[in-house]
């Protein structure tokens, strides 16, 4: 794997990469900041989805909506937030790559003096509007909350879902969220990759030109924090559903980590499409389930693997961890299958491609430079991703499902129809999800 790039970090601070792809005459600028909900504290969560949404409603020298100029220069745009970073991407014909530079240099270097409370009261209730949308008004929204919360303890940085609690979104001041993009929105937390139909040369010296005059910052530290668990955390809560569905959750390595790579094979395995070992038990053979997933969330500092299913009508939560775990200890005791193994390596491999198809957008050539420099400090990673899912093996998957699955040391939340706790699994204890 070989995606050929130059790197360079001007004086200020901002790492810029840039990869020449001329198959379309179209260039991909893809803008990370190292900062996510994890660099938030206890009683001010919510600031870096926040800002998502303020730094698109213009900054000191183009104080209107970032949209329609970009729109009408032929562009597609967009931005996004998690845990643990926050990008933002266009990709734009190539004569507008100047256009777009701008753009992000004015609201990387001039956000605030836009920034008036009219617009951060705004963004704040639509924010709060989609917490409601995506959360608390949609079947089984606050599952995610309530895991994290269980999986975390309260003074870790994922112990809150990215879009942040309800009072403190609602306490957050003007002058708070302002102390939050001088601390983390600057060249030196910052970096930028242009992929598409360029010249190298050119296109760097248009970054340094837009950027290289803005105010470094200061680089954000790393964020350091432990969690464990000791037993099998049992929860429950009752929700506006039509099935009850079983959650189970357990910590596990952090992104790029030993064992991260042979938990997602395993997860694949195990519940991801019908040829999987969940699937095939629950929802084909016994028909307990109407669906079943599972996913090894991998994240900065520590991650989860997750398993969920749906009780199909007429049966309770305990049927299905019964299974569940019956096959998550079959194979920690037996491993997989060598067609297992194969099937998950063409998979991984797959989808790795797929991700490299275009130069820019949510994945792409850009996205994917951007992730390993800000996580890893080094954007030719792609070679060494991919050799981490050639690399698992049948006895060191076995290994990582013993070690990491544990059903002595996990969450497992049911969420019930309301009125009807009883189809909770057994010994759950009530739990309030905020």
């Amino acid at each position: 794997m070989n995606i050929s790039f130059s790197k360079h970090t001007l004086a200020n601070g901002l790492d810029v990469l840039l990869h020449e792809d001329h198959g379309c005459p179209i260039v991909a600028v893809n803008l990370w900041y190292h900062v996510g909900s994890k660099n938030e504290q206890p009683g001010r969560t919510g600031f870096a989805h926040l800002f998502e949404h303020l730094m698109f409603e213009g900054s000191q020298h183009y104080d209107r909506g970032y949209f329609e100029p970009l729109q009408g220069a032929g562009a597609t745009l967009n931005g996004s937030t998690n845990a643990d970073r926050t990008n933002y991407w266009e990709i734009v014909p190539s004569g507008a790559l100047g256009l777009a530079l701008w753009m992000e240099s004015d609201r990387m270097g001039y956000l605030l003096p836009a920034l008036t409370e009219a617009k951060f009261s705004n963004q704040r209730d639509v924010v709060l509007n989609e917490r409601r949308q995506n959360y608390e008004n949609r079947p089984y929204g606050l599952a995610p909350m309530a895991l994290l919360a269980a999986l975390f303890p309260p003074d870790h940085p994922y112990h809150w879902t990215t879009i942040g609690d309800i009072a403190d979104l609602q306490a957050a001041q003007l002058d708070d969220v302002q102390a939050f993009f001088r601390r983390y929105y600057r060249p030196a937390n910052a970096s930028i990759a242009i992929a598409g139909d360029i010249n190298r040369e050119d296109a760097l010296g248009l970054v340094r030109h837009y950027f290289e005059n803005l105010d470094p910052g200061e680089p954000a530290g790393p964020v350091r924090a432990s969690a464990s668990l000791s037993g099998d955390a049992r929860i429950r809560f009752e929700d506006r559903v039509e099935l009850p569905r079983l959650y189970l959750a357990w910590l596990t390595p952090a992104m790029f980590a030993d064992g991260d790579a042979d938990l997602d094979l395993a997860t694949d395995l195990l519940a991801n499409g019908k040829m999987s070992r969940l699937y095939r038990r629950l929802v084909f053979d016994e028909r307990i389930a109407t669906d079943v997933s599972a996913s090894q969330n991998s994240r900065e500092i520590a991650g989860y693997t997750q398993i969920t299913a749906t009780a199909a009508p007429g049966y309770a939560l305990a049927e299905l961890e019964r299974a569940i775990l019956e096959e998550i200890a079959r194979l920690a005791q037996g491993g997989p299958t060598a067609e297992e193994i194969e099937r998950g390596r063409v998979q991984a491999e797959s989808q790795f491609m797929l991700r490299l198809q275009t130069v820019g957008g949510f994945g792409g050539k850009s996205d994917q430079l951007n992730a390993y420099n800000t996580f890893l400090g080094d954007p030719a990673y792609f070679d060494r991703d991919l050799a981490r899912y050639q690399d698992v093996t049948a006895a060191s998957l076995q290994q990582a499902v013993a070690r990491y699955l544990d059903p002595a040391r996990r969450v497992t939340l049911s969420v019930v129809p309301q009125g009807r706790a009883a189809l909770a699994a057994p010994g759950s204890e009530p739990a309030a999800p905020s």
